[in-house]
């Protein structure tokens, strides 16, 4: 397999890195692809009209919006049908509706299991849920692993599998997990994790189980591939895989048939989770971001075998972002004595965990901090040109269940993706230095 030649490839296809600075807060969005925005701009110029007229101009713009947008989402995630694919504003809004879908197909007494490594995005609707029908929601919790006799590091935790164990039982009738957290970086084995669900949940005698993925921090970085995941659910975010604020729910076509009660007007079909319709211009501009990945995998969109190109593209992905990871992780687990400590899996292997690299600066009782998150990123901003980031990052739950930890002022993230290069890494370490040395750290106690 050959690397990805970041500098030709990737990087001209994005006009906002011309200027050189660094953008590492990724994982809150990602800068967009020309072609997409290019997309946009012809949609609004040349198709802004209503959709479903007989005219000319009204006949472009629906095929754009109501066949090539979700057909090209369809061959991104490897869905059956365009008809499983649902455009909406934002993730957290299509999840509310995926929670009041399904409500009429909650019993009473069943369970929801819901991960709270997640953005809230992932855990609010299924809380709000659980409330209205009165059934219990069972939180699983990222903690330390069993075996942890390789780190002193109380924040190095992670979603375990084994718990699912005990958290899914006869009641259970959906487990809603992230497939990447946006703030531990960990990469789920979406295959064996959904299998080991199934299988539980079938030898306990439970009515009916779903499975629901978030894959926003996820897509960005790996391949998603419903059918071979086996998976009822799962959404992404457009604009943090290098297209436009909007957001996509895949519902398996079994699942819409009997699972869901569609939200849209009685007389509509196809828009069961898309009450109000879609953005026009916005699920047109998205059908940019298939052709960019297609071609990173050798292939052209006009060929065909999306797919076998897809699987080519993320593998170069997850090489590529191993080597932006390697030199960041190994500098913060030097600083250990300084403070530094990762918060999710300290590794820097691209099977394990995403270039999502979240931590803090505490004292000498190695959980208090020494450096407030939101002091670390300002004396960051002052000293370059680049990105990162301090807070909870909507993962309120997870941030409130670490050590002395005050989820307001957080952690800080490094948030890298492909287009993000070592030299880049290599400038932000220079800067990482200088935050996190003597001085720096005096300033503050």
């Amino acid at each position: 397999m050959t690397l990805l030649a970041v500098e030709n490839d990737c990087r001209p296809k994005f006009p906002s890195l011309k200027d050189g600075y660094i953008f590492a807060d990724n994982a809150g969005g990602s800068q967009c692809l020309k072609d997409v925005a290019d997309r946009i701009y012809d949609y609004l110029i040349n198709t802004n009209v209503q959709l479903g007229a007989d005219y000319s101009v009204s006949v472009t713009a629906t095929t754009r919006t109501m066949v090539d947008g979700p057909t090209s989402t369809m061959k991104l995630v490897n869905a059956s049908s365009k008809d499983e694919i649902f455009f909406g504003s934002a993730s957290t809004m299509l999840v509310e509706n995926l929670a009041r879908a399904i409500e009429g197909d909650v019993l009473d007494g069943e369970e929801l299991v819901v991960s709270f490594a997640d953005h809230e995005t992932n855990i609010g609707p299924w809380v709000r849920l659980a409330e209205r029908r009165g059934v219990t929601l069972v939180p699983w919790h990222a903690r330390l692993p069993d075996s942890n006799a390789s780190t002193k590091n109380p924040f190095a935790v992670a979603l375990q599998l084994s718990d699912l164990d005990s958290l899914i039982t006869s009641k259970t009738r959906l487990v809603s997990f992230t497939a990447c957290s946006n703030i531990l970086g960990q990469l789920m084995d979406l295959k064996a994790v959904i299998a080991h669900i199934r299988a539980l949940a079938k030898a306990k005698g439970a009515r009916k189980i779903e499975v629901c993925v978030d894959c926003v921090a996820y897509a960005p970085h790996r391949q998603i591939d419903v059918r071979a995941w086996d998976v009822d659910y799962v959404f992404f975010s457009y604009y943090k895989v290098y297209g436009p604020h909007t957001s996509i729910m895949y519902a398996r076509q079994a699942s819409l048939d009997n699972s869901l009660t569609s939200l849209a007007h009685y007389f509509l079909k196809g828009y069961q989770l898309s009450p109000g319709g879609v953005g026009y211009e916005l699920t047109y501009g998205c059908t940019g971001v298939l052709p960019y990945f297609v071609q990173l995998g050798g292939g052209d969109i006009t060929a065909g075998k999306e797919m076998e190109h897809l699987k080519v593209s993320f593998n170069r992905i997850a090489a590529h972002e191993q080597l932006l990871m390697e030199p960041l992780i190994a500098f913060l687990l030097s600083q250990y004595k300084a403070g530094v400590r990762i918060v999710g899996p300290e590794s820097d292997r691209s099977s394990i965990r995403a270039p999502t690299i979240s931590f803090l600066v505490v004292g000498e009782d190695g959980e208090t901090k020494r450096l407030q998150s939101k002091d670390v990123v300002a004396k960051f901003d002052a000293l370059g040109d680049i990105g990162i980031r301090y807070g909870h990052f909507y993962s309120y739950r997870l941030l409130s269940g670490l050590p002395k930890m005050d989820p307001n002022d957080g952690i800080i993230r490094i948030s890298l993706v492909h287009y993000n290069t070592v030299q880049e890494v290599e400038r932000i370490i220079d800067v990482m230095k200088t935050v996190l040395s003597t001085e720096a750290l005096s300033k503050d106690t």
